[in-house]
């Protein structure tokens, strides 16, 4: 005897269950579902019905960023200086719930704990661990992580912002692009070149308090993407700072570098938060949506679609779980972190484009997730390491020949 199930009638919750087909619930423990759950409702909650006015505004809504902090979710991986100490599985679930609310909201998380609040941690003195962290997770104080420049985008070795030594401290001048938050942020992490030659090897980083003359962050617009968030130009002209605002602990590429890692490991899971709720409003959408007398979800074409989001997404968080679990087990290697950003970001833009076809004319719109989610997609798969850079990197690592720069003919 065949059983048929009505699938019009699913809630979300059924619906969702279904499409775990692999049962990937089952990897995570009751403590990482439930951290989970608290992000998901907060992400119903607060950002769905609001994100859609905020996306069509350019407004970065900073009045929630309490809220994040009181949920645990700055800075969560973070242990000590009133961070929640947070497993790496942890902050990446919650990542993915972020963004599929948001690209511009899980990107407000990642700048503020995984680059800025990062870099304190892993490099500052303990009076700048004081001074900053507590007020960063609670949300009190927002940081920003400036290291791109107009010229220098994949090639930080050749930034040409330079601090020079004082007497009594240092004197930084420079510019900076696509700088997130820099407008709304009471401290910026900036990165400059100490040294004589521009190899990458003199770089420190220096904190530097907003309100510091000489220092000014003007957001870039209009943008086709992320207009949920805010990414700015920084102008610094001599910015004057004391001795102790270097950050003690590193110098050259190293400090960056690592706190980019922490950052593009967030995306690995963020990406299929996006493209998971573009496949589930894809799915809602293709079981109302009556055509020719048969919902789209009838239809081969639509399921053929369905099928395919379905697979790239299960396989996705599989290479986030496992990224997740060599991360707390300290096992995780750079190049890992290029295989899950370059494969998620790829296959998450991939994802919510088709998803979009399934609504038709109406997935232009922003009553629909699909396609915003594939426009902030945009600048996902290009910030923290472009598709080509990760290519690169894997290539490097397979053949044993690193082909960023061409040698002279």
């Amino acid at each position: 005897m065949t059983t048929t199930i009505d699938t019009t009638t699913r809630g979300t919750d059924e619906r969702r269950a279904a499409s775990d087909v692999l049962d990937l619930d089952s990897l995570f423990s009751a403590e990482e579902l439930a951290l989970r759950d608290t992000v998901r409702e907060f992400v119903d909650r607060r950002i769905r019905p609001n994100i859609a006015r905020w996306y069509e505004d350019a407004h970065f809504p900073v009045e929630i960023v309490p809220e994040m902090g009181e949920l645990g979710l700055l800075g969560m991986h973070l242990s000590g200086y009133g961070c929640p100490g947070r497993s790496a599985v942890e902050y990446g679930l919650a990542a993915m719930e972020l963004e599929a609310g948001d690209s511009g909201l899980r990107t407000f998380v990642s700048v503020q704990g995984s680059l800025a609040m990062s870099a304190i941690h892993k490099f500052g003195s303990e009076e700048q661990k004081r001074q900053w962290l507590p007020r960063m997770a609670a949300g009190e104080a927002i940081g920003c992580f400036g290291l791109t420049e107009p010229t220098a985008g994949s090639d930080p070795a050749g930034m040409t912002t330079r601090a020079e030594r004082t007497v009594d401290g240092w004197v930084l001048n420079g510019a900076k692009r696509w700088i997130g938050l820099a407008s709304v942020a009471d401290v910026a992490v900036i990165w400059a070149q100490t040294g004589e030659h521009g190899d990458g090897k003199g770089i420190r980083g220096f904190l530097v308090p907003t309100g510091t003359p000489g220092f000014t962050a003007t957001p870039i617009e209009p943008k086709l993407s992320m207009r949920a968030s805010i990414q700015c130009d920084i102008d610094l002209q001599d910015v004057t700072l004391p001795d102790d605002a270097v950050l003690p602990g590193v110098e050259g590429l190293r400090g960056p570098f690592s706190c980019l890692n922490e950052a593009r490991y967030g995306i690995i899971w963020g990406a299929m938060g996006a493209a998971r709720d573009s496949y589930e409003a894809a799915l809602a959408y293709s079981l109302q949506r009556d055509q020719f007398g048969t919902p789209l979800a009838g239809y081969q074409l639509t399921q053929a679609k369905l099928v395919d989001m379905l697979l790239e997404i299960q396989k996705g968080v599989l290479l986030a779980e496992r990224t997740g679990r060599l991360k707390d087990a300290g096992m995780l290697k750079p190049v890992q972190i290029s295989v899950g950003k370059l494969n998620n970001c790829r296959e998450a833009i991939a994802i919510c484009r088709e998803a979009r076809t399934v609504f038709g004319g109406n997935g232009i719109t922003l009553e629909h997730s699909p396609l915003r989610h594939a426009n902030n997609l945009e600048s996902v798969r290009t910030y923290e390491g472009t598709d080509e850079v990760h290519t690169l990197i894997l290539g490097n690592h397979v053949t044993g020949h690193p082909a960023f720069r061409q040698g002279p003919a």
